[in-house]
């Protein structure tokens, strides 16, 4: 027995003589960290279902003391966790493990609680594509698990796409719709992106080098170093950032696998009820949603975060709307009530204006006087038998000016409709 243990302790530090070797590396060089490794805590805390499913726990044994542990730990936890990608090993690699463990002990206990909600959707769509189940950490470098963050290169959501890759994997964009901020949608369209860029490199390490930094850079590091193709050996080649991405990769799943050894304990998780989809096919406001099936804006905007400005551009083409179980039943029997809602005034940018009306208006306004709306506002609502005549004589003002207040192409009335007057005071 004891044999085998001192063949087991020789073989670690073989394994990490071996694997701190990297060509061309200087291991004191400044490596910036990954842009999801600085997104602050409060963008994380902002979001709604954080703040109403996350609660920290004051029994939670977080401390702010790291333990320390020699490169041999370091080596034998990587290789017992079960991955398929390589889990190399090197002083690279260990400051971003110190990082997350030490600088970033906070975040990483709010990610682990956050994991609750998005890794089912992560392993769903690797596993579909058959993926190696390991990449779902890859947001949390990305994005630190916020769906809405935004990079200072225009990259959004999650997976952290650019609008034109994210276009090419069918993710829409525009003011009011920004679909790489849905966490189901940019989920299964970066495990698309993932199996492509697999099919070219053949190599785990590269394809994710080529996910932060663009195939381009990755081909151009792998024609710089005389065509070698393992990541370890175009390292110096690469893009300073992406030098940095594959340790953090490596750091992410090793501290959400043994945070526990670390002192760190994930805040406590409320999961939240079961959600379901509808298709929506005019345009809708979340506030409309709000007022008539008892949920507020914040749990909508948490829910569906790629409706920008809270609209649903459902006239357009069809769009998903996510909702909880228990609010399915209410939309769907109060729907026509729900889109007219409101209506006029959240859609006022919305409204079809008749050019020949307005000048026809304006012609009249010319010739009989401008029409004015000096006087105290009320609104008049039409009654059967009623004419613009009478009620112009009712409030002691013309005809014309009732039009021109209104918008009136002629002086047809329609009973229960309201007018705008102007009464003199």
């Amino acid at each position: 027995m004891k044999s085998i243990n001192l063949f087991g302790y020789c073989l670690l530090v073989f394994c990490f003589l071996f694997t701190t070797q990297v060509k061309g590396q200087d291991v004191n060089e400044d490596i910036p960290l990954p842009e999801g490794m600085t997104f602050p805590m409060d963008s994380l805390l902002s979001d709604w279902r954080v703040r109403t499913f996350i609660v920290s726990d004051e029994d939670c044994n977080t401390s702010k003391v790291n333990p320390e542990f020699p490169d041999s730990v370091y080596i034998d936890r990587l290789s017992r966790i079960p991955t398929i990608m390589e889990m190399t090993y090197n002083e690279v690699v260990r400051k971003f493990i110190d990082t997350y463990n030490v600088r970033l002990r906070n975040q990483v206990s709010l990610m682990l609680a956050s994991s609750n909600f998005y890794m089912p959707i992560f392993e769903e769509a690797l596993d579909a594509y058959g993926l190696p189940i390991e990449l779902k950490y890859l947001p949390i470098i990305e994005s630190a698990l916020n769906p809405s963050a935004v990079s200072r290169a225009g990259a959004s959501g999650l997976w952290q796409f650019m609008i034109k890759t994210g276009q090419i994997y069918g993710l829409s964009s525009n003011s009011l719709v920004d679909e790489r901020r849905d966490p189901i949608k940019s989920t299964w369209a970066a495990a698309r992106y993932l199996k492509d860029l697999y099919d070219i490199y053949k190599d785990w390490n590269l394809v994710i080098a080529a996910y932060n930094c663009g195939p381009g850079n990755v081909n151009k590091a792998i024609r710089r170093s005389g065509g070698k193709t393992d990541y370890w050996e175009i390292y110096e080649y690469l893009p300073r950032e992406t030098r940095g991405y594959v340790p953090a990769f490596i750091a992410a799943n090793y501290v959400m696998t043994y945070y526990c050894n670390h002192n760190i304990c994930p805040m406590e998780t409320n999961i939240p009820a079961d959600t379901d989809t509808l298709q929506i096919t005019r345009k809708l406001h979340f506030e409309q949603i709000s007022d008539l099936c008892n949920i507020s804006v914040d749990q909508l905007a948490s829910l569906n975060p790629q409706y920008k400005n809270h609209i649903i551009p459902g006239d357009s083409k069809p769009y998903t709307l996510r909702l909880p179980h228990n609010q399915i039943c209410a939309f769907i029997s109060n729907q026509d009530s729900i889109y007219a809602h409101r209506a006029d005034e959240l859609f006022k940018n919305r409204r079809t204006v008749d050019v020949k009306a307005s000048q026809a208006s304006s012609s009249r306004r010319t010739s009989s006087g401008s029409a004015s709306a000096s006087g105290k506002l009320v609104y008049h609502k039409i009654r059967n038998g009623e004419s613009l005549s009478t009620i112009a004589t009712k409030y002691g003002v013309r005809v014309n000016d009732i039009m021109s207040w209104n918008n009136m192409r002629n002086n047809k009335i329609i009973a229960g409709k309201q007018l705008k007057i102007y009464k003199k005071k």
